[in-house]
């Protein structure tokens, strides 16, 4: 089983999902606005992608105050989930994020 963690307005978001199904995989959605994620599934995400885990080119980035630009990267997802570079994908022993060539690999077996 594979949960992937999104936004479903993510274009990005809506090719990895295509992709997954496509493959066959059995697959679990969890839209991070409509059901955010507590501080420790965000502390698990951010003990594997750091910082990284922020998209700091989004619009929704952009937008932010000074001083929650300036916060660290838990305090910024817990106040925008959909600050999350997207899709993550995870399942008993693989934990990804974003939907490159890298990731795809993994992925579609």
């Amino acid at each position: 089983m594979v949960t992937m963690y999104y936004y479903p307005a993510c274009d990005t978001c809506k090719k990895a999902r295509k992709a997954l199904e496509t493959e066959g995989h059995s697959v679990t959605f969890r839209d991070v606005r409509a059901e955010p994620l507590s501080e420790d599934e965000w502390a698990i995400l951010l003990a594997e992608f750091g910082s990284t885990l922020v998209n700091q080119k989004s619009t929704t980035y952009r937008g932010l105050s000074m001083w929650l630009r300036e916060a660290e990267a838990d305090a910024q997802l817990l106040a925008q989930p959909t600050l999350m570079k997207r899709p993550v994908l995870q399942d008993e022993t693989r934990l990804t994020m974003g939907w490159g060539e890298d990731v795809q690999t993994i992925w579609l077996t």
